[in-house]
């Protein structure tokens, strides 16, 4: 699995890939999807997290059901930009997949993911209970639209 630029994703996609956005929390993975067209950002159910190797697991069949082909994951840096231990932890959890599948992962900031994502799904007028099930998707679906945005800007 070999880490790309997100500018060169596009470039990574067999035709009919589409990609794959990934919130890394201690509890949940959230997950959003692409369409093909790399314009808009689906939210998907969470995946609850375990152990390493049944996450790893359960995020790959995930992927190979939607077909993707690039994996966009939220690295959460400081505010400063710098990159603390939970950036560490989502770098190492990048390494450790690359032991299991070939598919390329780019790197997106997500700073303020989760407060925007938040923000929407209050706006939508979501419970509070509903929220806490749907907020790592929803933020998932903020990084993966923010580097489909980026894609779309650079022409791609």
């Amino acid at each position: 699995m070999p880490e790309i630029a997100v500018e060169d994703i596009a470039d990574a996609l067999r035709p009919g890939q589409v990609v794959a956005g990934l919130d890394l929390g201690t509890k949940t993975i959230g997950v959003a999807i692409s369409d093909r067209g790399l314009r808009l950002a689906t939210p998907r159910p969470v995946i609850r997290r375990k152990k390493f190797t049944a996450d790893a697991e359960a995020l790959l069949a995930l992927l190979e059901t939607e077909n993707a082909g690039a994996i966009i994951l939220g690295l959460p840096l400081n505010m400063d930009g710098s990159e603390g231990p939970r950036a560490q932890a989502t770098r190492a959890f990048a390494r450790n997949l690359a032991g299991k599948t070939d598919i390329p992962i780019a790197f997106w900031d997500e700073r303020l993911s989760t407060v925007a994502a938040e923000r929407s799904l209050i706006e939508q007028d979501v419970s509070r209970a509903k929220r806490a099930d749907r907020i790592d998707s929803a933020a998932a679906a903020f990084i993966l639209q923010g580097a489909l945005d980026r894609l779309y800007s650079a022409g791609t």
